[in-house]
């Protein structure tokens, strides 16, 4: 079985998911599918100017990952550039932010997307070593959930 797709951490979501060549009509240029992570890598890469290592420690990837991931997205930017196709900003396998939770009935600690624990908000997210409901977020106090820290409701979050 191949390993899951591990996420990745952005942090800008772009306004305008659309950037179309100026004369054209829209309904008859072809896209390219550029996705959030590849913007990101780009952005961090190509717009603040930070080595390969920095920008993978940020993406919480590996420095081969980022790589490919940036490297995707330029091929995706140079097509569209030279073809005169639209990009499309969308979609991918990324968080906003990755929380440590651990499970209150047996001690197991893992990541969550920040994303996902909206779901143990109402309950819905379970232990997967034992299938205890009884969550909690690491940053969190009283086993309840970060909500003050985490970077949704727009705090940066505990080291």
């Amino acid at each position: 079985m191949a390993r899951p797709t591990k996420w990745r951490k952005i942090e800008h979501i772009p306004s305008v998911p659309f950037f179309v060549p100026s004369e054209s009509d829209v309904a008859e240029v072809p896209e390219n599918i550029l996705k959030l992570e590849e913007l990101e890598a780009i952005r961090l890469k190509d717009l603040e100017g930070l080595e390969q290592e920095a920008c993978a420690q940020k993406m919480e990837v590996s420095r081969p990952t980022f790589q490919r991931i940036l490297l995707s997205a330029r091929e995706k930017i140079a097509d569209s550039l030279v073809n005169g196709k639209m990009i499309h900003v969308e979609g991918g396998n990324f968080t906003r932010n990755i929380c440590p939770v651990r499970c209150l009935d047996c001690g197991r600690e893992w990541t969550e997307r920040f994303e996902h624990l909206e779901a143990a908000k109402n309950g819905n997210l379970v232990c997967p070593a034992c299938g205890s409901g009884r969550v909690a977020c690491e940053r969190g106090r009283k086993g309840k959930f970060c909500r003050s820290n985490c970077r949704r409701y727009g705090r940066n979050p505990k080291p």
